[in-house]
């Protein structure tokens, strides 16, 4: 969440975004905030999240020695994260 509000162009929404993951209930302030001020962004946000979601998959799976850190490697160079406005 963090990678996401610090790499958005819209400065204003990158801020408010970022202020909403500081203390206890960080997940849902930033959640309402996507939601009720940025629905423009979520299905950007969405198609961040499950990168990065598979991404610490794979990542498990190497860690577990289940793929070759190779593996990781390739997956990474060949799912990116989606460009952000």
């Amino acid at each position: 969440m963090a990678d996401f509000a610090a790499g958005l162009s819209e400065e204003r929404a990158g801020e408010r975004l970022s202020r909403a993951l500081s203390g206890k209930g960080a997940f849902r302030r930033f959640k309402n905030e996507l939601h009720d001020r940025y629905q423009h962004l979520v299905p950007v946000w969405n198609a961040y999240s499950d990168n990065r979601a598979k991404l610490r998959a794979v990542e498990w799976l190497a860690d577990n020695a289940l793929i070759d850190e190779g593996g990781v490697d390739r997956f990474a160079a060949e799912h990116p994260d989606p460009d952000l406005p």
